[in-house]
């Protein structure tokens, strides 16, 4: 098969249904893996209907037999795995001394044990190719907070961890591992955004998800195979923004 084949985790809707829907308008064929089915199909059939390939698949990335299942079937299918997405994720801001465990284990499941999981499932695959690509979404809010976002904070940070080692661990077998780590990225409709929101931004508008989408597959193009076990973080300068009273 001459297409490159991709996963794409939580690719429902928001910033993952971008990157599937990317991936599709570049003649991929895509994964679409997301734990609500309709929402799956959705992006699925929206890359159909624009004459690309995708198939969904229902993941909850929290259990090990889903992503096991969707990389024995996408293997069984067409024989490889290119490239996979890591961008299923949970966010909850609940004070520390409110969070209960079970909040905590949630939120670690789904973001960052989910990204081991699949990433070694994937890396059996594209061992045997020899190559591959995997990018996982982590967070500016890896490395700065606001007030109760202990668990999500955490989790990214580890994405963080995850990616530089996991590039060493793969790298006998030509995989490919870095990290985006989006800012202010607004999912939703554009006009309920004021005007001081885009004005904080360096680049003056708050982002979308086409900008992560984009940098997915700049990171995944061969030519850029250099580029291994980085995390780049795509927030129109505001991390970079010097903040004082006046």
């Amino acid at each position: 098969m001459d297409k490159r084949i991709v996963i794409v985790s939580g690719a429902g809707q928001g910033i993952g249904a971008a990157i599937a829907k990317e991936f599709g308008r570049n003649g991929d064929l895509v994964i679409v893996t997301d734990i609500d089915k309709e929402k799956a199909n959705e992006t699925a059939s929206w890359i159909s209907e624009k004459g690309g390939d995708a198939q969904s698949f229902i993941c909850d990335v929290r259990k090990e037999d889903h992503i096991k299942e969707v990389v024995f079937q996408t293997e069984r299918q067409f024989g490889k795995i290119d490239i996979l997405i890591n961008n299923a994720g949970l966010s909850k801001f609940t004070s520390p001394y409110d969070l209960t465990i079970e909040e905590w284990d949630d939120i670690q499941q789904t973001n960052v044990r989910s990204v081991f999981l699949f990433s070694r499932e994937a890396a059996k695959v594209m061992r045997k190719q020899k190559q591959g690509s995997i990018v996982n979404i982590a967070s500016t809010r890896a490395t700065m907070s606001e007030p109760h976002s202990e668990a999500y904070a955490a989790s990214k940070g580890g994405i963080l961890a995850l990616t530089h080692s996991l590039a060493a661990s793969f790298q006998e077998d030509g995989i490919q591992v870095n990290a985006i780590s989006p800012g202010w990225i607004h999912t939703g409709d554009r006009s309920e955004l004021r005007a001081i929101d885009h004005k904080q931004h360096f680049s003056k508008r708050v982002g979308e998800p086409g900008d992560i989408a984009r940098a997915c597959l700049f990171l995944t193009n061969e030519c850029n195979h250099f580029i291994n076990g980085e995390n780049v973080t795509i927030d129109g300068g505001m991390t970079k923004k010097m903040i004082y009273e006046h």
